[in-house]
């Protein structure tokens, strides 16, 4: 998809803005020598920003807004290296609301709705994101944040809340636990705004049967705002992005040239009306696509892809390069197990190995399911995993995002 004329006079606008204001990436496109782009092929010309540059320009190098128009910083969720810092001003904190509300009301969310919000508040852009939106949209807000499920449910059932936004992780255990309690009977969602991480179809149809709602996937990240920036519609083709306030462009990982509409590669972001830290061309390291064409909701925003996993989420095995969708995708053939796994990789007496945990209920031979599925994700990757099957509830289930592939190797 091609920037238009109207986006790129915004992003000579930020570009502007940012060269004057001597920030961080101002200075690295001074330095390129690209002040004014005039044609998609310039803003092609134009250096990517990474996560590395984010980090060098810690604490407030990103900084492109006088300090008294900032009213607000976050911090990226990852809990190593040195933190991301992005400072927001008030339009920004309006901008990123209105873009929230939309969400909402693509899902079908109206301001009759009670929206319980389970992801986390303070430096994280989560909870806040949510409960931003759901205010700009009139809905009332039940702000748990994470954890204490005994209150969790409490509440979800007194105030009869009707759309829960979490992880796909707290959402499965939330259901888990409602069946074990015997409490679906009180319980009254109709939708879930799930987002913070990928979760497989299985895992999806899992939530969405055990609690009788409709899911919708939300795509954000810190960088880049926060959680509220796409959504699936009623269709779950895809889902639409706010062109009027991003532009997307997917590239090659390998040679960071663009790719056609329709192909895989990585989602790069521009921000284009972004005031305390607008961001040209970063690089996000998820993979997805654009979709071509209209979708059948009518609406006119483009479509992304659902994120099939990350550049760096590759796993390298015996010299064999392995993507954990790859595993998710043998392991949703077979019916007998759920959709919790973990992978961990160690490497014993000089070789590497995989293991794969899955749970079933008492009701299958373990051991002939196990061989079964080690065959089948050999003929997917090349070599034979050992494959653990274990009791349904023995795999960690989180509050926040859970690890499903464990890497012992460097330890």
């Amino acid at each position: 998809m091609q920037i238009s004329q109207q986006q790129l006079d915004l992003v000579n606008d930020r570009i502007r803005a940012l060269v004057e204001a001597g920030s961080f990436y101002g200075k690295k496109l001074a330095e390129a020598g690209i002040t004014h782009v005039e044609t998609p092929e310039d803003f092609t010309k134009l250096p990517f920003s990474e996560k590395k540059d984010l980090r060098d320009a810690y604490p407030l190098g990103l900084m492109t807004a006088p300090e008294e128009e900032i009213v607000r910083i976050h911090s990226s969720s990852g809990t190593t290296g040195t933190p991301v810092i992005i400072p927001y001003t008030a339009k920004d904190v309006d901008d990123w609301a209105i873009m929230f509300k939309r969400c909402y009301e693509t899902a079908g969310i109206t301001n009759m709705d009670r929206i319980q919000i389970t992801p986390g508040y303070g430096l994280w852009t989560a909870g806040i994101g949510f409960q931003n939106g759901a205010e700009k949209l009139g809905a009332m807000v039940i702000p748990m944040g994470p954890g204490n499920t005994d209150k969790q449910l409490q509440m979800m059932q007194d105030m009869k809340s009707t759309v829960l936004c979490s992880t796909s992780s707290y959402a499965l255990l939330l259901a888990e636990e409602i069946e074990k309690r015997g409490i679906k009977k009180n319980i009254h969602l109709k939708k879930g705004v799930i987002g913070s991480e990928r979760w497989s179809d299985k895992m999806r149809k899992h939530i969405s049967e055990s609690l009788g709602i409709e899911l919708y996937d939300i795509y954000g990240l810190t960088e880049i705002y926060g959680p509220g920036i796409g959504i699936n519609c009623e269709y779950n083709e895809g889902m639409h992005y706010w062109d009027d306030f991003l532009y997307i462009e997917i590239i090659d990982p390998k040679t960071g040239e663009p790719v056609p509409d329709g192909e895989m590669g990585e989602i790069v972001i521009t921000t284009l009306v972004k005031e305390g830290a607008p961001l040209i061309r970063y690089r996000t390291h998820d993979l997805s696509r654009i979709i071509p064409g209209k979708c059948k909701c009518g609406r006119c925003y483009p479509r992304l892809d659902t994120i099939m996993g990350r550049t760096d989420d590759m796993m390298k095995i015996k010299g064999v390069n392995v993507f954990p969708s790859q595993i998710e995708e043998v392991l949703a053939n077979f019916n007998e197990i759920n959709s919790e796994y973990q992978i961990r990789i160690s490497h014993l007496d000089g070789k590497d190995t995989m293991r794969i945990y899955v749970e079933s209920t008492g009701d299958v031979d373990f051991e002939s399911l196990s061989k079964r599925i080690a065959e089948k994700v050999k003929s997917r990757i090349g070599f034979t995993p050992i494959v653990k099957v274990v009791e349904v509830g023995v795999l960690p289930r989180s509050m926040k995002k859970t690890a499903r592939v464990i890497d012992e190797r460097f330890d």
